[in-house]
């Protein structure tokens, strides 16, 4: 939280969380290298067209038509928010070239980059090695992600396989590299990471893109309200088989050249056409408006019944406010895209901004320091305003029973909800910065430390955590150097602590110590027996997960990972899966990773 946050009691570091650049990450605490916050993608580059550019030759309607961001999408929603895949056919025939030369900038060969690694973040910068998939096929990988139902139940596996995507990583046999990040690219639009997918596809060059990855890259530019990120590669896509919003897009990098009376005839155009109409239309014109600086649009929701992704990307691209109804019922990832929005008010991220923190999508010190931005302004009647006010009293009150009544305003009566666990990770440092001493709070203390990988700062209470309860299992996990094993009468002491599901909290206790190699086999045979724990599922994924992690795959034990875990709520998550996924992590080096999300089922259950 900016104005409070760098007062003594509080050393955390400040995450400045900007357009383009989001890609801030927790970490269990020096446990893993430095993050790659700091890594920004290039801005894209600018087309230039030499002269206007006659009205576009739309394509006629009829085949398989690919992914129509504007296809049935009306004010009466009969459509989704976005398809599901990318498609392989074409939609009629395609415009002619056009005949206007464009000015492009060709690189040297020594400045290409190649497509056989492709990623944002190497080793040192918290990504998994190049070799990361081994020897995996590339069709297979491709299967996995463009099946991989995205958001997770799990913050802390969500911020894992966000580092796999983004690293720099060998493309596999069989596919080809464009492909490959578009792959990634499109898996982060759906995990609520666009900026990290924007990036993603900026790292290829774009005389290298594929149909899928431009596919991608429109995904991912509306994700970031940025449609600029396409002038690069529009012509390539108006060349071949293309959704009717890249006619729009076109005209919109049209208006961006700069050169006057571009953009407006290609609007005019799309409308003759019926190439779309009322809201989609008009948010384009706007968008071309942006650009010349002469057309004024009005914008009117009233009659819009579904935010879709066009609507969403180009309203936020233009700074055109989104009614708040529309955001009802919507994907979590679109209140992810949402949260990262810098150009929106602090007061409006905030509620989009708790969900995207629970889902790992903000950091903690991204989510205080718009608590932050909160506090400095004047919405003094909000919710939102009161809760940065606590915020504010668990920094600065010298009283330490003041600052404990500050944090129970804030947690307020938990109910389990993503809600209550991003309050957790949204006083993760003040709960930090109190020392150790045992009251009733102790073990919400302890897991707003570690739910943001404070587990330093939170193993200082093991003196004051009494033995059996939720605060002792959770310290029991985070402990890095339990080398010591636990015994089934130690074990049987956490009965599963005084709220939420205790049966399955004990099994999920069981599954984290067994996965990090806390149990010795007897004992884990016994307590496996006991509490009805099925350490020996064999299946085709729990084959696939052992046969990646003893190839020390890191990136396909981590994807692997979050196939297994494909459920809306950690209630969903068997004991047995995750003993898997705990298991398969440590093996593979990803220990602090693998504590945080046995951690993580206790906390949420």
């Amino acid at each position: 939280m900016r104005r409070f946050r760098n007062r003594a009691i509080f050393g955390a570091v400040t995450l400045t969380l900007i357009a383009g650049a989001a890609l801030s990450q927790e970490r269990p605490e020096s446990i893993l290298p430095p993050g790659f916050n700091e890594t920004q993608p290039a801005p894209p580059p600018v087309v230039e067209r030499s002269a206007p550019r006659p009205a576009p030759v739309l394509p006629q309607t009829g085949g398989t038509p690919p992914v129509d961001l504007l296809a049935g999408e009306r004010e009466e929603g009969e459509s989704g928010l976005i398809g599901n895949e990318f498609a392989d056919e074409a939609a009629g025939t395609p415009p002619p070239p056009d005949p206007v030369a464009i000015a492009e900038y060709e690189l040297p060969s020594y400045a290409r980059r190649s497509l056989a690694q492709i990623g944002i973040i190497g080793v040192s910068e918290g990504g998994v090695p190049a070799t990361g998939f081994g020897n995996s096929g590339g069709r297979w990988l491709h299967t996995l992600m463009g099946r991989l139902d995205a958001p997770l139940p799990s913050r802390w596996l969500s911020i894992a396989l966000r580092r796999v995507l983004a690293s720099r990583l060998d493309t596999p046999r069989d596919v080809n590299g464009a492909d490959f990040a578009a792959e990634r690219a499109w898996l982060l639009v759906r995990m609520g990471e666009g900026q990290v997918a924007r990036a993603m596809v900026q790292a290829v060059d774009s005389d290298n893109y594929t149909p899928k990855l431009r596919e991608a890259a429109l995904q991912s530019a509306l994700a970031t309200g940025d449609p600029a990120l396409l002038c690069p590669v529009v012509d390539g896509a108006l060349a071949g088989p293309h959704d009717r919003a890249w006619v729009l897009i076109d005209a919109i990098c049209a208006s961006l050249s700069g050169i006057a009376g571009q953009g407006g005839p290609q609007i005019n155009a799309a409308r003759k056409a019926g190439t779309a109409r009322g809201i989609d239309l008009l948010l384009a014109e706007k968008a071309v408006g942006t650009g010349t600086r002469r057309r004024a649009v009005t914008i009117e929701w009233d009659s819009v019944a579904q935010l879709t992704a066009w609507r969403f990307g180009l309203a936020t691209a233009t700074g055109t406010e989104i009614p708040e109804t529309l955001f009802a019922g919507v994907s979590p990832r679109v209140l992810s895209w949402r949260a990262q929005a810098s150009v929106l008010e602090p007061m409006t991220r905030v509620p989009a901004a708790e969900m995207a923190a629970a889902q790992g999508v903000l950091s903690s010190t991204a989510l205080i320091d718009l608590y932050g931005e909160v506090d400095e302004g004047d919405a003094a009647a909000t919710e939102a305003a009161a809760i940065a006010r606590d915020l504010r009293a668990a920094y600065t009150e010298l009283d330490r029973t003041a600052r404990l009544t500050a944090l129970r305003q804030i947690w307020g009566e938990a109910r389990g909800s993503r809600r209550d666990y991003a309050r957790l990770i949204l006083t993760s440092h003040a709960a930090a910065a109190l020392p150790p001493a045992a009251d009733t709070d102790t073990d919400r203390l302890i897991a707003a430390m570690l739910s943001a990988g404070l587990d330093r700062g939170a193993l200082r209470w093991r003196t004051v955590a009494a033995r059996g309860s939720d605060g002792w299992a959770l310290l029991t996990l985070a402990d890095r150097f339990g080398a010591l094993r636990l015994s089934a009468g130690e074990l049987r002491g956490y009965d599963g602590g005084t709220a939420g599901d205790r049966r399955l909290k004990q099994q999920m206790f069981f599954a984290g110590l067994a996965g990090l190699g806390r149990l010795d086999p007897a004992t884990l045979s016994t307590l496996a027996t006991e509490l009805e724990v099925d350490v020996t599922l064999d299946n085709g994924w729990t084959r696939a997960l052992d046969r990646a992690a003893a190839r020390g795959e890191t990136a396909t034990v981590v994807l692997l990972s979050a196939v297994g875990m494909q459920t809306a709520n950690w209630h969903g998550v068997s004991a047995a899966a995750l003993y898997r996924i705990i298991a398969a992590m440590h093996r593979v080096g990803l220990d602090g990773e693998a504590r945080m999300i046995a951690i993580e089922a206790l906390t949420r259950l």
